[in-house]
């Protein structure tokens, strides 16, 4: 058995001091505030009053420590696993750029034998492909040269390599609409993302059923007192999912600040959308789908043209920047961290809560970095 003694759980609804979190075969069994007495064989850890939350899910992250999961590289998975785990990260789904059909299956075959080899570090359910299906005046920090149009069979192709969770397209591009009843007949989550979409557009995939909205606010037709395009679509329709990059950056703190508040906290997901720059230092320079990009006082960014890339944000810090901005209490933002994320992947009953039967991937927080102390998958102690 695992044995947490002394946590400050942080779970949906739940705020508790003092307790004691027990697991076994990779499951909670018990949350207390008794004591356990742990025998020689139990692995034992002392939160010492640390926030103890589920481990985080990140639905939208490319890479890290140098890497990106479009690598050719077969080790650029298992490295970007690596460093979610450090971040607290439990479960993400690597994101894939938009680049050619060739790479995208590449990038499958890569994660597919991260999972053979036991998934040693974070958990890859599967990928998130985000583009090529998007609208070429909204790149953003994408390649324009590998846009294509909504194909369910090169999707479905990739997903025989390792399954496709999410997919962030264009929902105005034709077919569009159509696109997203063929996703959720594949299994996959659509998204829209990446576009120039009216209102209009955007309705005819939500009667597909369509729920998912890609890096809320970035690279999407903004808010207009004429048509309101898609932000504010995601604040009229209440139930889209919406991904939040935290970082102070890709949103200001008084968008944060609206969104957080004025949102349905059941319907936001954070996520790092972090790069291959992240847990790198200032300075360093990448290619990025074939476009070259530059990290400079945290930001990373086109050289040419300067546009805004991912981030290097880690998800416990975003965490804290919302708690910040907000005031709203932990015990109702942590849902956003990776029970909101669970429910839309068909893992709400399993992943998301420091509760008994959940499975036991937890992340202990020192609250005064907001960085993890240690990480916990299925029961075992991997930091």
């Amino acid at each position: 058995m695992t044995i947490i003694q002394n946590a400050h759980v942080i779970s949906p609804g739940i705020d508790r001091e003092g307790q004691t979190i027990v697991a076994k075969d990779g499951k909670i069994v018990q949350v207390t505030s008794r004591k356990v007495a742990p025998k020689k064989s139990d692995t034992v850890y002392d939160a010492k009053g640390k926030y103890v939350m589920p481990g985080f899910i990140d639905v939208h992250t490319h890479g890290a420590l140098t890497y990106d999961f479009c690598d050719a590289a077969e080790e650029a998975v298992f490295k970007l696993a690596e460093a979610k785990l450090k971040e607290g990260v439990t479960t993400f789904l690597p994101t894939t750029l938009t680049v050619s059909n060739g790479e995208l299956k590449k990038a499958a075959e890569n994660a597919r034998k991260y999972a053979e080899a036991g998934m040693p570090y974070a958990k890859i359910p599967g990928i998130h492909l985000e583009g090529p299906f998007i609208n070429i005046k909204c790149c953003g920090a994408q390649n324009p040269e590998f846009v294509r149009k909504p194909s369910i069979e090169e999707v479905k192709g990739i997903a025989k390599i390792y399954p496709v969770k999410l997919i962030s397209y264009a929902v105005e591009t034709e077919g569009g609409d159509k696109f997203a009843k063929e996703c959720f007949k594949a299994g996959i989550v659509p998204s829209c993302g990446h576009t120039g979409a009216k209102l209009a557009d955007l309705m005819k995939a939500y009667k597909n059923g369509l729920r998912h909205m890609t890096h809320f606010c970035n690279q999407m037709t903004p808010l207009h007192h004429r048509e309101i395009g898609m932000v504010g679509a995601g604040f009229l329709i209440e139930d889209l999912n919406t991904e939040v990059i935290c970082d102070k950056i890709h949103l200001c703190p008084d968008m944060l600040k609206l969104i957080f508040t004025r949102r349905s906290l059941e319907h936001v997901q954070m996520i790092t959308d972090s790069l291959r720059c992240s847990h790198c230092k200032d300075g360093y320079a990448f290619s990025m789908g074939g476009l070259e990009v530059k990290l400079e006082n945290g930001e990373a960014r086109l050289v040419k043209g300067g546009n805004l890339a991912g981030s290097t944000l880690w998800m416990g810090m975003g965490l804290k920047n919302v708690h910040d901005i907000t005031k709203i209490p932990l015990k109702d933002l942590v849902r956003t961290t990776s029970w909101n994320q669970a429910i839309e992947l068909g893992m709400g009953g399993e992943l998301g809560k420091v509760e008994k039967g959940y499975k036991a991937d937890l992340v202990a927080i020192n609250p005064r970095t907001w960085k993890p102390d240690a990480v916990f998958v299925d029961g075992e102690k991997r930091i």
